[in-house]
């Protein structure tokens, strides 16, 4: 799963140069929750990793570079864009 989490995070900093590592990691496994229990939540069968990482890929490829700029109105999510000033 570390693995996942890595190639996930690299990617997303590959296509945002605005957040830093570990915001990008922050992101990478807020998604990947999201996704699971959304799915959980929904009362669909798991499919398994490999599902989880290509869909958080694709919103990582789709929604990746406008990260930075999210403003939660939710505190639970006010983690997400802390800036940690370990840019890469």
């Amino acid at each position: 799963m570390e693995d996942r989490f890595k190639r996930l995070t690299e990617q997303l900093i590959s296509v945002n140069t605005e957040i830093s590592v570990n915001q990008a990691r922050t992101w990478v496994e807020s998604l990947w929750e999201d996704f699971e229990t959304t799915r959980a939540k929904g009362g669909w069968s798991y499919k398994g990793q490999d599902v989880t990482e290509q869909i958080v890929a694709k919103w990582i490829k789709q929604y990746g570079p406008m990260l930075h700029k999210y403003t939660s109105t939710k505190e639970k999510f006010t983690h997400l864009n802390q800036d940690d000033s370990l840019k890469h």
